[in-house]
């Protein structure tokens, strides 16, 4: 079991948060650091990826619900946003709004069509 602290701002205010995580590794196989390496990067994973499908790309909104559509859709957003991390990406809300405009140039870029 780990215990992490921190201080964030919540309305301009510091707020001090503890939040706590249970492990299998035993301290002989994890220190400290090694710890709060595995937390960051879950946290990484879901700032990058989970908040971004559920939030910019709608998917908790998404009222496909029957068949394999679900699966696919959710493939072509993780297509989506992996190809414009590639792309050097910072912001994918920014970017699919610039992008919508441009179709077909973002289909030449794919190589999908010629222009």
């Amino acid at each position: 079991m780990c215990r992490i602290e921190r201080v964030v701002k919540k309305g301009g205010t510091p707020t001090r948060e503890v939040a706590y995580a249970i492990t299998s590794a035993g301290p002989d196989w994890a220190d400290a650091a090694t710890l709060l390496g595995w937390w960051r990067k879950h946290w990484a994973i879901e700032n990058r990826l989970h908040w971004v499908r559920d939030v910019t790309m709608g998917e908790d909104a998404s009222r496909i619900r029957c068949g394999a559509a679900p699966q696919v859709m959710a493939a072509l957003r993780n297509a989506a946003i992996s190809l414009l991390r590639l792309a050097g990406v910072t912001n994918i809300a920014a970017a699919l709004r610039g992008n919508a405009y441009h179709v077909a140039h973002v289909l030449a870029t794919l190589g999908i069509m010629n222009l």
